[in-house]
């Protein structure tokens, strides 16, 4: 057993692997490097991921709304089909209940006001015959009568900011029950 343990001391130590050798690790700097690059990649990562998100968030309000939109225009065409343009109401507005709490619906209605065609054709070279302008003139006053202009509008409010979004549109309802005044010998009844 003497000799085991004088073989054991008189045995030199293996060297350490290179990788515990002195001077063989990293220096400050280097780590310092390493570190300034791993935050950069984990900023830009960040900041493309709440990019991302507000995106995806944007795109969620937009769809949402385009469906709202879509089904509060189709009621209100039903609603006021095969009725009177007096029946439509100037304004009206309500929500969409527990479930879509952040958006609301508004209507809008008004007369329609066809532009002064008459000017145009005025302008021109030689100007317009009477009978043109006559036409147009009654087509003008037979439209402001008988067409009005709907607009519906989603408003979306933001719970974070309070921002509100307003997209909207417009449509016309025409009522074909009223004669058109052709003027003599138009075959319009009297």
């Amino acid at each position: 057993m003497r000799r085991a343990r004088a073989a054991l001391k008189s045995r030199p130590l293996p060297r350490p692997p290179r990788r515990f050798r002195r001077g063989a690790g990293f220096t400050l700097i280097e780590v310092l490097i390493a570190m300034m690059i791993m935050l950069g990649a984990i900023v830009m990562v960040a900041n493309a991921w709440s990019g991302n998100l507000a995106r995806l968030e944007k795109a969620r309000i937009n769809n949402t709304t385009a469906l709202l939109l879509s089904r509060k225009m189709a009621e209100v065409e039903i609603q006021y089909r095969e009725k009177p343009l007096e029946e439509i109401p100037e304004e009206e507005d309500g929500d969409f209940g527990p479930a879509f709490p952040q958006y609301k619906w508004e209507m809008a209605s008004k007369e329609f006001e066809m532009p002064d065609l008459s000017e145009a054709l005025m302008s021109r070279d030689g100007g317009a015959q009477s009978e043109l302008l006559q036409i147009i003139r009654t087509m003008t006053d037979v439209f402001n009568k008988n067409i009005k202009e709907v607009t519906v509008s989603i408003v979306y409010t933001s719970k974070r900011t309070k921002k509100q979004i307003k997209n909207s549109v417009t449509t016309y309802f025409v009522d074909y029950s009223k004669d058109i005044p052709l003027g003599p010998g138009g075959g319009a009844p009297q």
